[in-house]
């Protein structure tokens, strides 16, 4: 983040929104990746995320594909996608998305996760909302991961069950393959671009934001929900390479017969034809 562009302490919003002591921030991923670049959509106030302030709150865009709303009504919340869709590469069919509140807390020194999920800060500045935003950020790309992880384990779990009760595997190669694809995909994505877990830019110069972003952290389970994907793409993987080699066993064993076949034959016509050399 250019926290040059950021005055610590300064409020993120202005006017009504902060005025009434609550905002709404809503994450939604419009797909595989936003670029942003040629975008005007605001006054920049950071460059790593992009967050722009416009009307009355904030706007935040991760390069993952994640647009964050802070403190917009849903009018301006529906025309500020409409103008990002144009950047958007890989757009979904249907969104992914997720919300919170963020409220003031009466005590100025106790920032906390209240029940319910709503989330009480001290103030509402720029790099207290930026944490949230890219802790929502992250959850909302992880729920599509584990989407899209779960839909794979529903395509190879017949795979294995009918290795484990017929001994049968699948006949070609393509489906298994597409698995293994369809799991590095992921992979590669949390791994990648996501980097969920990678600290956000705007704690290392604001230490004093580590217990808040702790907090962010455990309500909404990343490190887990990570961990949960990595062990599951791990096994997917692992049954996907296993069925690999069964089938690439039986093919050389299929191979070596009809090697074997072709011998015999060879040599029976060969036979034949002394025998009939001979007569």
């Amino acid at each position: 983040m250019n926290m040059d562009q950021l005055t610590p302490g300064k409020p993120a919003v202005s006017g009504e929104t902060a005025a009434a002591s609550m905002l709404r921030v809503r994450a939604v991923m419009l797909g595989d990746r936003i670029n942003a670049s040629a975008l005007e959509i605001g006054t920049l106030v950071s460059s790593t995320p992009i967050a722009c302030r416009i009307h009355a709150g904030l706007v935040v865009i991760f390069r993952y594909g994640v647009v964050v709303l802070i403190g917009l009504s849903p009018s301006e919340e529906t025309a500020l996608i409409d103008t990002l869709r144009s950047g958007v590469i890989g757009e979904l069919s249907c969104y992914e998305e997720e919300s919170a509140q963020v409220q003031l807390c009466k005590d100025q020194g106790a920032e906390v996760i209240l029940p319910g999920g709503r989330i009480c800060l001290s103030e509402f500045t720029e790099d207290r909302l930026l944490l949230i935003a890219d802790t929502l950020a992250k959850s909302t790309a992880l729920e599509r991961d584990e989407r899209r992880v779960a839909a794979v384990f529903d395509v190879i779990e017949p795979f294995a069950r009918e290795l484990a009760e017929r001994g049968r595997t699948p006949r070609g190669r393509k489906g298994i393959l597409q698995l293994i694809g369809n799991a590095l995909l992921v992979q590669q994505r949390v791994a990648g671009r996501v980097a969920i877990a990678e600290k956000p830019d705007a704690l290392w110069d604001k230490p004093e934001l580590e217990r808040l972003y702790s907090r962010l952290k455990d309500e909404y389970e990343l490190k887990e929900r990570l961990e949960m994907i990595e062990r599951k793409l791990s096994a997917i993987s692992g049954t996907a390479n296993a069925l690999t080699d069964i089938i690439d066993t039986r093919r050389s064993l299929r191979l070596e017969w009809v090697i074997a076949v072709l011998i015999v034959m060879e040599v029976a016509i060969g036979c034949f034809q002394i025998i009939a050399v001979a007569h």
